[in-house]
């Protein structure tokens, strides 16, 4: 039962993304054919390609901008601190870790496994 769930989670989840994947190729298509008439096809793909870019810098700082981790005690500068300073710096080479990270952890049956099984954990019970 517990399978059956996470199978359909997944299978929700992968829907959704590829939707999206699809909405952003047609707006990508439309935006280039727009401005293909106007500025010509090599900058219409550089505009497409810019706009892709921009995108992704906005979501990246709107990512990183909400993550505040709460300060351990007599710990200054723990790791996730550290993580989300070197984010906020640098937002472009934290992307690239996070889909060097999913790549991995992609490629890795064991990872993923441990990934999924650790998410979709729940909180232990308080003995009594």
């Amino acid at each position: 039962m517990i399978f059956r769930k996470f199978v359909g989670l997944v299978a929700a989840f992968a829907a959704i993304a590829a939707a999206a994947a699809v909405c952003i190729v047609a707006l990508a298509f439309a935006l280039y054919a727009g401005l293909r008439e106007v500025i010509g096809p090599a900058w219409a793909a550089a505009g497409v390609a810019g706009a892709v870019a921009l995108i992704a810098l906005i979501l990246a700082l709107a990512v990183t901008r909400k993550a505040r981790p709460k300060p351990v005690k007599g710990d200054t500068q723990n790791l996730t601190a550290k993580l989300v300073e070197l984010a906020r710096e640098r937002p472009m080479v934290a992307l690239g870790a996070v889909g060097a990270a999913a790549a991995v952890i992609i490629k890795n049956p064991r990872i993923l496994s441990a990934v999924i099984a650790g998410l979709l954990a729940g909180r232990p019970r308080p003995k009594k």
